[in-house]
């Protein structure tokens, strides 16, 4: 676990993704990289009103088609929440007032119902 907090994800690639679902209209209220426990790797975590699915399978089944054939790059794996998360709803509370969240790095904390090892937010609103 402690190689994937010393070796991170090309942020010029998340933002490059982020910017895709811009495009198309699916941009993300919250996207961060993001370390649980319980997968012990970087995560791009997002969540968006336009992708908040009872089911989560087709909102990934979207992304996925959008993210198809476009990159060279491989992405991290990507973890898609309702924006009734409990750990979505957190974050926003405590940042989405905030006026420059991008860059900004988390860790060590419980946020929500999740333990977050490490983080690196891109867009909390």
């Amino acid at each position: 676990m402690d190689q994937a907090t010393l070796v991170g994800p090309d942020l010029n690639a998340i933002q490059d993704a982020l910017n895709a679902l811009d495009k198309a209209a699916l941009g993300a209220a919250v996207s961060l990289l993001a370390i649980f426990p319980e997968y012990g790797d970087w995560r791009l975590v997002i969540a968006s009103p336009l992708l908040d699915q009872k089911h989560l399978l087709k909102a990934h089944t979207r992304v996925a088609q959008l993210f198809a054939g476009r990159f060279v790059y491989t992405l991290p794996p990507l973890m898609i929440l309702p924006m009734k998360d409990p750990f979505i709803r957190e974050l926003r509370r405590l940042f989405g007032k905030a006026t420059n969240v991008r860059g900004m790095r988390l860790g060590g904390q419980t946020i929500g119902d999740r333990y977050l090892e490490a983080g690196y937010v891109f867009r909390i609103q």
